[in-house]
């Protein structure tokens, strides 16, 4: 069973979402912290951020 439109949006804000998250997150670590930890924590938002970028091409979403 497919899902809806609806649906699929919702997912993509999810992703989305997490991927603003992880990247703020690594912004925030790299300039408060220090620029190892931005670059360490900056390997799950690239990795978030292309999950959220596969999933809305894949879904024809337009960007």
């Amino acid at each position: 069973m497919s899902k809806t439109r609806s649906e699929v949006l919702n997912e993509s804000q999810k992703k989305g979402v997490v991927a603003a998250a992880t990247t703020g997150a690594a912004v925030a670590a790299g300039v408060l912290v220090a620029p190892v930890a931005g670059a360490l924590l900056a390997l799950p938002a690239a990795y978030f951020g292309y999950k959220w970028w596969k999933h809305r091409s894949e879904n024809g979403i337009r960007f």
